[in-house]
């Protein structure tokens, strides 16, 4: 057999080349062939055919006094004359608040967050919404609650005169109006109906402000006592990272404990996510005290130095997860205004953030006997709003503050806040002791030989803020974000770094109505603390009519304060290690009765993870930048001694006073 040899490729390839290279000049190329088009289906510009519709739709860009337009949605009822409007402003999408479905009617047009639909379809207004400047359809820089124009805002805009100028073309364009506008909204659109209180435009008649952001330092969004709240970081990088919140903060862990844990420090995490892009990130971490940059933007100090000139409705919720300071914060700026007891209204209901314009029979585990929401737009903001926004003003029977009672679970109609009943009692500060023995009384301890009791707090083992896993906050299937403050405490009680003193079982009633008061005396061998007081209703062992709460450990009012402050909000100082130091501090309104076979709960921590950020317990110049050497034990004693007394001073409510 012949032997078979391979031919080279480039043996072959060199006489196609000289083929392709010897070529004479290209011939010219044929021209592309046309084919006929066919007409397009889509119409140039699609008119909806609108006449079923119940509403007519408006979307128009509204001029401001500087040139900006302000995308604007307005929704007016078929056949509407002489109506009212009721107007929100947001930077939560105008469009997509006012298009939950596609629907010929307006009430599942509205159905969805910020809409108290019932309320605005029945009550036939005008419903506008409005896309704040910098966000969505709106034109413009966005600034996170843009303060009013001064040393902050040196432009010749901000919310309240973006408010007026929107409110003075909307009774000058729509035809249908009475020219009476309220303004309301939830949450930030919650602060933006406080906003125009400083120069109210003529046709603004009625705020009301539903679980406002107002003071971001003291006990909102950002800070509580100078604790920064870390599980606000996603919102932040959504909101204020793009125009239409198009950023998402990615999602590494299932749970959010260590996804926190391993970034270390707040300001480290932000860096590894890219928050440090983010202008009003820099802006927190440029300022953790609380210097003139949060002072000087707290809604409740500013409303407190410009006259009151509109009637407010302020709407609080018990249990708020998110802005539970803002609206009694504001009531006490405003109430001494209000003379004549018929401008400042409160509401307290037992809801989380937002549920009012919801459904509020339940909240968790807690069954109320009724719809509260329901029960609140029907009996209080209905007839509020008809009295101010509506012709002829139609009588209400509003009292100027609504609190719904827990335990007891009813609403009171009273004069004023705190106060327990209408007349014939008082609301007395009574310390609420902690004892040797884990012991909670009402006399204060004599015994000095068990001075303290103690704990280590351990910044590589922070105390979980509800049971793990912990869903991350900006997990769109998280649906219990909203029910943290409700969750069983039993979890916490059974750690060694946790301090629980209990009351014996309740024999009476024992009411409070106000703010509860951490009287904490306590030292640290670390140079800086946290202190977390929690105060807390334990069921008994055995609920016969809901045995899920058998020896439930609810919270009714919890907070925390940041050590360093103990002096001095603005100026942060080192604490002396191991010596005894009053820290007193507020804790959130509430209106509750700890009833008979119940008892009275105090729990102590210094860590509330990953909710708030760790405290390395080493004082260091900004926490947000602690590495992690600063992180250390330290063991935390808690007095109860003669002179050195720890109580819950509680709003008891007295009768006969």
């Amino acid at each position: 057999m012949k032997p078979i040899h391979a031919t080279p490729v480039f043996a072959v390839a060199l006489p196609v080349l000289a083929c392709i290279f010897s070529a004479g000049p290209a011939t010219a190329q044929k021209a592309p062939t046309t084919y006929p088009n066919l007409p397009s289906e889509t119409p140039a510009v699609l008119k909806p055919a609108t006449t079923d519709f119940d509403y007519e739709r408006r979307d128009v860009m509204i001029p401001m006094r500087d040139g900006v337009r302000l995308h604007t949605v307005i929704l007016v009822p078929k056949g509407a004359h002489d109506a009212p409007i009721l107007l929100t402003r947001t930077p939560y999408d105008a469009t997509g608040m006012t298009t939950h479905a596609h629907s010929a009617h307006l009430g599942p047009l509205l159905e969805g967050y910020d809409n108290a639909t019932d309320v605005i379809v029945q009550g036939g207004y005008i419903r506008v919404v409005q896309d704040v400047r910098g966000k969505y359809g709106s034109e413009g820089d966005y600034v996170m609650n843009r303060p009013l124009r001064g040393p902050l805002n040196p432009t010749p805009v901000d919310n309240a005169t973006d408010t007026w100028d929107t409110i003075d073309w909307l009774i000058h364009n729509i035809p249908e109006t009475n020219g009476k506008v309220g303004i309301l909204g939830i949450s930030y659109d919650g602060f933006l109906p406080l906003m125009p209180l400083v120069d109210p435009h003529p046709a603004l008649k009625v705020s009301v402000p539903m679980n406002p952001m107002v003071d971001g330092w003291m006990g909102d969004d950002w800070f509580h006592n100078g604790a920064f709240r870390e599980q606000m970081m996603p919102y932040i990088y959504q909101q204020d990272a793009t125009r239409d919140n198009s950023a998402w903060w990615p999602i590494t862990d299932f749970d959010d404990y260590d996804t926190y844990m391993r970034a270390g420090s707040a300001g480290a995490l932000a860096k590894l996510r890219g928050l440090d892009q983010v202008g009003f990130w820099r802006k927190i971490v440029a300022h953790p005290s609380y210097d003139s940059f949060w002072q000087d933007q707290a809604v409740d100090k500013v409303l407190a130095e410009y006259p009151l000139k509109i009637p407010v409705m302020l709407v609080a919720s018990e249990w708020d997860q998110e802005d539970i300071y803002g609206a009694p914060a504001v009531y006490r700026a405003l109430e001494p205004k209000d003379t004549a007891n018929d401008m400042v209204y409160l509401v307290l209901g037992p809801w989380h953030h937002g549920q009012e314009i919801g459904d509020g029979s339940t909240l968790g585990p807690l069954h109320f006997g009724q719809d509260t929401g329901l029960w609140f737009r029907q009996h209080v903001l209905a007839p509020f709003l008809a009295h101010y926004l509506k012709d002829g003003s139609p009588p209400m029977d509003v009292a100027p503050v609504t609190a719904f009672e827990t335990g007891t679970n009813r609403w009171q109609r009273l004069k004023a806040w705190p106060s327990g009943c209408v007349s014939g009692c008082s609301v007395t500060p009574t310390p609420l002791y902690l004892e040797p023995g884990m012991k909670l009384g009402f006399s204060a301890p004599a015994d000095a030989s068990a001075a303290y009791d103690e704990y280590v707090s351990d910044p590589s083992k922070p105390v979980p803020y509800r049971q793990r896993p912990i869903q991350s906050v900006s997990f769109v299937g998280n649906r219990t974000w909203p029910l943290w403050l409700v969750d069983d405490q039993r979890e916490a009680s059974g750690r060694t770094d946790v301090l629980t003193y209990t009351s014996d079982v309740l024999t009476k009633p024992v009411k409070i109505a106000g703010r509860p008061m951490a009287h904490l005396v306590s030292s640290t061998s670390g140079t800086d603390s946290d202190w977390v007081v929690k105060l807390i209703d334990v069921y008994p062992p055995q609920v016969a009519d809901n045995r899920p709460m058998g020896g439930y450990q609810l919270m009714i009012a919890a907070d925390i304060f940041r050590g360093r402050y103990r002096e001095s909000f603005e100026t942060p100082e080192p604490i002396q290690p191991d010596v005894p130091l009053l820290y007193r501090f507020p804790l959130p309104e509430a209106d509750h009765v700890f009833l008979p076979g119940h008892r009275i709960m105090v729990q102590v921590q210094s860590s509330w993870f990953p909710l708030y950020d760790r405290n390395p317990q080493k004082f260091v110049p900004n926490i947000f930048f602690a590495k992690p050497s600063d992180f250390q034990k330290a063991t935390q004693r808690v007095y109860h001694a003669p002179g050195h007394e720890s109580y819950v001073d509680l709003p008891l409510v007295v009768t006969g006073g």
